[in-house]
């Protein structure tokens, strides 16, 4: 793909930057004294979850546990209640073994460079380019679905981008990244919010956008998704995500949830066997069993505090 010409960048740039000056969402996270462990927190939080429901668990988070070393110290049990029903708990297991590693690694300071950002646990590429750029103000390629979206549309003329991201994607962010490493994290932050406010996956807003008269996929007449046939949707009911959350909602609500109380939650026996031994080996739950190795409890996992 030929990557967009100096005019070209400039005038996109200038388009999502002075949009993103009268649009941008006051979201806590974003703002000038938040720590770059707050911003480390949020990106975590904000992996497949949307910001309405991120917003005030990560005020309850940032209240309970406003540095890494103070989250390092938590109880599984209660790291896990207070993450409530964000979805995949897991992330807040991960998030709480990176506090331990930025407090016995890097003295309880949150790395400023990518390639130490993915050394920590959890935290992968995107993650550490968010902190790299968000949090310290550095030039990084922060390539979430968002940026991907508009990208593929301004640029690109594709409806959406393919399934699995792909190299030029991240070359083509970064051709269009400003020299100034401010200015590329206030771009990149700026490029998000287009993506989730106006240039959304269904219904983009189309007259909205500062992208209207140079979007390659307006021009192009809007053609379809040519990548619909490799997509998977992604069904709900009846799920083992499902069953998860729902057992997990209980652990959280209970210190104690009776074999028989966990066969109640979920009605197909082989599932819910399934997921339960899968929450047990993931950390997210303990069993109690009688002496033949038959489960008669459930609950929280219950650790020593570091």
């Amino acid at each position: 793909m030929t990557l967009p010409g100096p005019s070209a960048r400039t005038a996109l740039r200038t388009a999502v930057l002075d949009w993103y000056d009268g649009h941008a969402r006051d979201l806590p996270w974003r703002r000038p004294e938040t720590s770059a462990w707050g911003v480390l927190v949020s990106e975590v939080m904000l992996q497949q979850t949307p910001v309405a429901r991120v917003e005030p668990r990560w005020r309850e988070w940032m209240a309970r546990w406003p540095t890494p070393v103070d989250l390092a110290a938590a109880p599984t049990a209660e790291v896990l209640r207070a993450w409530d029903r964000l979805g995949y708990p897991r992330r807040a297991l991960r998030l709480r073994a990176a506090a331990r590693a930025i407090t016995t690694e890097h003295a309880g300071v949150v790395p400023e460079d990518e390639q130490t950002l993915r050394t920590l646990p959890g935290i992968g590429d995107y993650t550490a380019a968010a902190v790299a750029a968000f949090a310290y103000r550095h030039r990084a390629v922060v390539l979430d679905t968002n940026v991907r979206r508009v990208l593929a549309r301004a640029v690109r003329g594709e409806a959406l981008p393919p399934p699995s991201p792909r190299r030029s994607e991240g070359e083509l962010a970064e051709s269009l990244l400003p020299d100034d490493g401010a200015t590329a994290a206030r771009f990149s932050v700026a490029v998000m919010e287009l993506g989730a406010l106006v240039c959304t996956a269904r219904s983009p807003g189309c007259q909205e956008c500062p992208l209207l008269q140079q979007c390659a996929w307006v021009a192009a007449g809007r053609p379809e998704d040519p990548h619909a046939h490799r997509r998977r949707t992604q069904a709900w009911h009846g799920t083992d995500r499902q069953a998860r959350g729902r057992v997990m909602a209980a652990l959280r609500e209970q210190d104690h949830l009776a074999a028989a109380d966990v066969a109640d939650l979920w009605p197909d026996a082989r599932q819910r066997e399934r997921i339960l031994a899968a929450l047990v080996a993931d950390g997210l739950a303990a069993v109690e069993t009688d002496a033949d190795g038959v489960p008669l409890a459930y609950r929280l996992p219950v650790d020593e505090q570091h």
